[in-house]
């Protein structure tokens, strides 16, 4: 049986205020997390998620009392990441109203960690967050990046997905550097190379601009799509416009 698709929407935040910016740089205001986070439950979001997206490369927690906040306006899953370092901290966000955790710079660093926290919680909480970008440097041609993109890795993307998959992570986020705010459309390549070495449910993200870019998305193999500006800065039926288009063109939504 095929599952429904799930469009997500992406808070980016800082200092308890959403923000976006292009390639991961030159972030602008978009708005309050907990009111946004309120009007894409109300827009039939399938989930939502949480990034804290300072968090590691400030060396400081997640923002608990946002999440909190954000937790009790919505009644759809919720994923949250940003400065996950152990299952201490993801066991403090389950109890902060969390559903799922995602965790990045982290797992590149120490991949234990990632069976330490399956171990514990199962692999339905735990998300891998992989910001990737195109690099001569590795075989497959994308490299893993840490802190917020910020931090080149040398680690080959594709090799990482197969690690993290065998290390029992429940799914992969994986945001295109490079699309990331460009609204051009999602890195259907890179989509469908991590689709090709995983059996994984893979979200995509980055890049989306208009609906007509979801389908393609979902065609390369991703089994969930994200996105934040065109969400944040756009319509208010802009959800409902992005599952018309995923359902127009042949595929299962919710």
């Amino acid at each position: 049986m095929t599952l429904a698709v799930r469009v997500i929407p992406c808070l980016d935040v800082d200092a308890g205020r959403v923000v976006k910016g292009v390639n991961f740089e030159n972030l602008r205001d978009a708005g309050d997390p907990v009111e946004l986070a309120h009007r894409y439950n109300r827009a039939g979001a399938d989930e939502l998620t949480f990034l804290d997206v300072t968090a590691s490369s400030g060396d400081r927690e997640t923002t608990y009392d946002v999440v909190t906040r954000t937790a009790e306006e919505v009644f759809i899953p919720l994923t949250v990441g940003g400065g996950v370092r152990s299952p201490q901290d993801v066991d403090r966000l389950l109890r902060t109203g969390a559903d799922k955790v995602s965790i990045n710079t982290a797992a590149v660093s120490r991949p234990e960690v990632i069976n330490e926290i399956v171990g514990r919680f199962g692999n339905q909480v735990l998300v891998l967050s992989l910001d990737a970008r195109r690099s001569d440097a590795t075989d497959s041609g994308f490299e893993v990046t840490t802190h917020g993109g910020r931090t080149g890795t040398g680690i080959d993307a594709l090799n990482w997905c197969r690690e993290a998959a065998e290390r029992g992570v429940g799914e992969i986020l994986l945001n295109s550097i490079d699309a990331d705010g460009t609204r051009d459309g999602f890195d259907t390549e890179m989509i469908s190379a991590v689709r090709a070495v995983t059996r994984v449910p893979l979200i995509a993200s980055g890049g989306a601009g208009v609906p007509a870019h979801f389908p393609p998305a979902i065609a390369a193999g991703a089994d969930a799509v994200l996105a934040a500006s065109m969400f944040h800065f756009g319509p208010d039926d802009m959800i409902a416009q992005v599952k018309d288009a995923i359902r127009s063109a042949g595929h299962p939504v919710r």
